[in-house]
């Protein structure tokens, strides 16, 4: 917990939005085809609207030129009349005091606004109305949460209605992307109106622990991030060749012998401090076990878990992947999934299963015997398919569904139909997708999203210029295209450039799975993210720049 310390440090205040921004009174991502005749007081008036730092685009927005003032002293954040969710509901009363502070942030308290005072009538408070039976404040996030909001700003109220708290948490970042402080020091918000909700219901980003292991504060500040551009899934690959950093309550031995360090651990308590703080902000912690390859740390502390290697008729001394021939692997793996179901609480455990180097398997005489008793020949793929499928059944028969990387499904392990695929390799990846969906199994995407390959400009673009359902397929086919992942594999990176490296390229990522397919212009796109990256900077986030320029709030001394 030590490592903890000093996290509310990372929530630090507003972001002022800088003075050029491009506008427009009524912005869809959902095309509507015959919009309702506008009222005069929503017609565009040019240099007004604060709409275009919005990011991620919401499916549907209109804003009006018409200003409210914000006055942080008496300006609220309450639950409305008629919520499901009241004072008892410590996520949302968290969110508030939260998305208090980034709006307003300290700055405003014991000076007051320069200048005459603004005529502008005033906004009082933000009403959340939770309109589900149960509104989900004790729950966790899962794959069918609904995050979709509605969200009405006009005098005196504005109003934010969702059916469960996770649409509110969405609904909250959007309001206060919409608040903006102008050079005076008085906080503006345009009457708006915004009907909004996730394209693809994963949307996910994937850190590395073990290449390089990640303090506490790194892996909560991230949390932080993707909750300001709408992720809702932190992959956390918290294990593989190069460390062991969880600490397992039934096999301590796995980080006493396979970590870097014994500072370089997450403890139980740590665990559970990252699975709380992602709640908190409508995220789901996916962690992922990778394995038969992947293992190396793992035979550090559980002996005879690993194939030894042969040369000839002698071993070498080195070890290969998981011993797929040996009772005592599934025995072992059973206990150890048991646990990580009951520590993890969501649905769906992350089971690897890329990149399984053959070499010492087939090195390895007993395993060539085993091979011929089963019948298997020389396919060593079918023997990774045996070791998956009986990973798979000790998995299932905890009751948690499992995603696996598109090798498992390449090699024809039999899979059951809830099984999900993730899809990586970049080499003709739509051609994959169609594979995938084309057996029936649902899909993620991660392959065009690999942040951790870096070039030289603004490479964001390209993330951006994905089309994910760009693949040949049925319209059911596209359905089981849940979402997708960015990527930030370890081998580079560590905390101390790990933020910088993440933000904002992935959120270009973010938009694409949250807004509507049409939503493409790069143009707008670079203006909105510009303005977005200096939000982050606001709000304690060491975004990287899109490109040259300054934010405003540096202009200010702020």
């Amino acid at each position: 917990m030590v490592r903890a310390m000093g996290l509310a440090g990372l929530l630090l205040g507003l972001f002022l939005l800088p003075a050029v921004l491009v506008s427009t009174s009524f912005r869809h991502g959902a095309l509507l085809t015959e919009p309702a005749p506008e009222p005069a007081e929503w017609e565009l008036a040019s240099g007004a609207v604060r709409e275009d730092s919005l990011w991620p685009l919401p499916q549907w927005l209109r804003t009006s030129p018409r200003q409210l003032q914000l006055a942080p002293g008496r300006f609220q954040l309450v639950h409305g009349a008629g919520s499901s969710a009241g004072p008892d509901c410590g996520l949302l009363e968290d969110a508030f005091r939260r998305y208090y502070e980034y709006m307003f942030g300290q700055s405003w308290r014991g000076r007051r606004p320069l200048g005459a005072p603004r005529a502008e009538p005033e906004l009082s408070q933000l009403q959340v109305v939770i309109e589900a039976r149960d509104p989900g404040c004790h729950s966790y996030p899962h794959l069918a949460s609904s995050e979709a909001y509605h969200l009405t700003v006009t005098e005196p109220v504005a109003i934010l209605k969702a059916d469960e708290v996770w649409g509110a948490l969405r609904g909250l970042e959007t309001f206060s992307q919409l608040v903006h402080e102008d050079d005076y020091g008085s906080f503006l918000v345009n009457e708006s109106e915004i009907d909004d909700f996730p394209r693809f219901a994963h949307r996910g980003i994937l850190l590395d622990t073990s290449r390089h292991y990640l303090p506490l504060k790194s892996i909560l500040t991230n949390l932080d991030a993707m909750a300001f551009n709408k992720f809702n899934v932190l992959h956390w690959h918290i294990v593989d060749d190069q460390s062991f950093p969880y600490q397992s309550i039934y096999f301590p031995e796995l980080s006493d012998k396979g970590a870097y360090s014994y500072n370089h651990i997450y403890t139980p308590t740590d665990v559970r401090l990252v699975i709380e703080y992602a709640r908190l902000k409508g995220i789901r912690v996916i962690p992922e076990f990778d394995t038969p390859g992947h293992t190396q740390s793992w035979g550090k502390g559980q002996k005879d878990l690993l194939t030894p290697c042969y040369s000839g008729e002698h071993p070498t001394g080195s070890f290969g992947p998981v011993n797929p021939i040996l009772n005592t692997t599934y025995d072992f793996m059973a206990k150890f999934y048991k646990e990580i179901s009951s520590v993890f609480p969501d649905a769906y455990i992350h089971l690897g299963g890329d990149e399984v180097n053959f070499d010492c398997w087939k090195s390895n005489p007993e395993v060539k015997e085993f091979m011929k008793k089963q019948g298997f020949g020389i396919d060593y793929a079918r023997l990774e398919s045996y070791y998956i499928e009986k990973i798979l059944d000790i998995v299932s028969s905890y009751n948690k569904g499992y995603v696996v990387w598109q090798e498992v499904f390449d090699n024809k392990a039999q899979l059951k139909p809830d099984t999900v695929v993730q899809v990586w390799m970049g080499n003709n990846y739509a051609h994959e997708l169609s594979r995938v969906t084309g057996a029936g199994f649902t899909a993620i995407l991660a392959a065009p999203w690999y942040l951790d390959y870096i070039s030289y400009g603004q490479d964001w673009k390209k993330y951006y210029s994905v089309e994910p359902l760009n693949f040949p397929g049925s319209e059911k086919q596209k359905k089981l295209l849940i979402g997708g992942e960015a990527c930030l594999w370890g081998e580079f990176v560590d905390a101390t450039n790990l933020t910088p490296r993440l933000w904002p390229r992935a959120s270009a990522v973010g938009e694409r799975l949250w807004s509507s397919s049409n939503v493409t212009n790069l143009q707008d796109a670079y203006e909105r993210l510009t303005n977005h990256r200096c939000r982050m900077l606001r709000r304690g986030i060491a975004a990287e720049p899109v490109f040259v320029g300054y934010c405003a709030h540096e202009a200010r001394g702020q």
